[in-house]
């Protein structure tokens, strides 16, 4: 029985194995067809995690603009298949004009009319700067060659002039007027370097640093490829005298230039840092800088023009959305509230009556004025009295008692009116009271008959002496 148990582990162990075998050669062979997608193309989706990396004293790389790695995305879904029809490989022409004949497949090749950025082609005779070409029913012609040899080299491009990589999307023919001769006739067996951009003006950073290669190896692992003098390649780049490598065929944002000229050099080194030498391997241009660029491309770098309002750089049968927004701010004309009229400061007008106050300022000097009227002496000259005690007072006289009664003259009483007629000025500054200045003459007119009421009693005395 412990036989027969052996036995059977053992067939259970060997199909095991056999399975464990099978498994690790189909991860080897997953591996490998990896591997050689890597091999086909290199143009691959980014992910930019580290957004600003120093790579000299003056330059720093950043991550690219936002709008255009939205825009890039739309983009992906293309692998361009680049074609030189004419002029043809190794054609001698007999003229200094050539005509330019383009095909390209998988991708559509147009330029936006508002924005006058699309996918395109960059066409290099030669290493003169980039010829930018966006409709292919028109031959390009080129003129005033010179006779000799001359290299065309041809790949797409998206519309912020960043190449695509994939296989396919680059071109070269190298063809000759009159005969052939040394020049531009760049080595089929070595890397070649194409330079694209920087190029021309800018108007906003980061500014793209781009190039394409062919005939270089991919650096999977520069260790196992030991015996390949460019298993290890770099790519020197030299800007205004300062100098930093790259180890990568990639797309590169640079932020640091200066306002004005600025020139740009890029160089192919091998593993051992020397430059490799072929037609086009060294390249220099000069390119110019001037911030607050009004182009297009310099609002998308700085950001003020979205991704939904250019997307029809990418996409040549995208309409931009009428832009709603812009109506709520119309909404808010509301705001302009006329409640602030309701504010109305005819309030203010409480200033006529300050006007009205200074009248009783200008009743304040005459009135007491007028109070010393009542010293005038009519008064006194009131003391007809007296006539009362013309005859019957010296009868009284006889009376001891009368006499009294005449040393309560009414005199005094005239005393005490003018004393209650004082507080009457005091009432007289009411403002009425101004208009009746010339009423003082009824004033001792009334005065007289408060005087006139004690001579009645008087005249009681006499009768009790009848």
């Amino acid at each position: 029985m412990n036989w027969w148990y052996v036995k059977a582990l053992k067939r259970i162990l060997l199909r095991s194995f056999m399975i464990l075998k099978w498994l690790i050669i189909l991860v080897l062979v997953l591996n490998l067809s990896s591997c050689a997608e890597k091999a086909v193309s290199q143009d691959v989706p980014v992910s930019y995690t580290e957004k600003y990396q120093p790579i000299s004293q003056q330059f720093t790389e950043v991550a690219p603009p936002e709008v255009i790695q939205e825009l890039r995305s739309t983009l992906e879904v293309y692998r361009p298949q680049v074609t030189i029809v004419t002029p043809q490989a190794n054609e001698i022409l007999q003229n200094t004009i050539v005509t330019v004949r383009l095909q390209v497949k998988d991708l559509p090749i147009f330029k936006d009319p508002k924005f006058e950025l699309g996918p395109h082609l960059h066409v290099i005779l030669d290493n003169q700067p980039y010829i930018p070409v966006y409709d292919l029913n028109q031959p390009l012609v080129l003129s005033d060659l010179s006779p000799g040899t001359h290299t065309l080299r041809v790949f797409a491009s998206r519309p912020w002039h960043e190449s695509f990589k994939n296989e396919g999307a680059y071109a070269q023919t190298t063809f000759h007027v009159f005969t052939k001769t040394d020049d531009y006739s760049p080595d089929s067996s070595l890397p070649l370097l194409t330079y694209s951009r920087p190029q021309g003006s800018y108007g906003a950073e980061p500014i793209l640093l781009d190039f394409y290669l062919t005939n270089a190896p991919l650096r999977l692992g520069a260790k196992d490829n030991a015996n390949d003098p460019f298993s290890d390649w770099r790519i020197r780049c030299t800007i205004n005298g300062e100098s930093f490598v790259f180890d990568r065929w990639q797309a590169v944002y640079l932020k640091g230039f200066i306002p004005g000229n600025n020139w740009v050099k890029l160089e192919f080194l091998d593993n051992q840092g020397n430059a490799v030498k072929n037609a086009f391997n060294t390249t220099v241009r000069l390119v110019s800088y001037q911030p607050k660029g009004k182009d297009t491309l310099s609002r998308i770098i700085r950001g003020e023009l979205k991704a939904d309002e250019v997307r029809s750089i990418v996409d040549q049968s995208y309409t931009a959305k009428p832009p709603v927004p812009k109506p709520q701010p119309q909404e808010e004309q509301p705001i302009p509230e006329p409640e602030v009229p309701e504010v109305i400061q005819p309030q203010p007008t409480e200033l006529p009556q300050s006007q009205v106050t200074p009248t009783p300022q200008a009743t304040e000097s005459p009135e007491p004025k007028v109070i010393e009227s009542p010293t005038s002496e009519p008064q006194p000259q009131v003391t007809p009295t007296p006539q009362a005690t013309e005859s019957p007072e010296p009868k009284v006289i006889e009376s001891p008692t009368s006499e009294p009664q005449p040393q309560v003259t009414p005199t005094p009483q005239a005393e005490e009116v003018p004393e209650k007629q004082k507080p009457q000025p005091l009432k007289s500054r009411l403002g009425k009271y101004f208009q009746r200045p010339p009423r003082p003459t009824s004033l001792p007119v009334t005065e007289p008959q408060p005087e006139v009421t004690p001579t009645p009693q008087e005249t009681k005395l006499p009768k009790q002496q009848m």
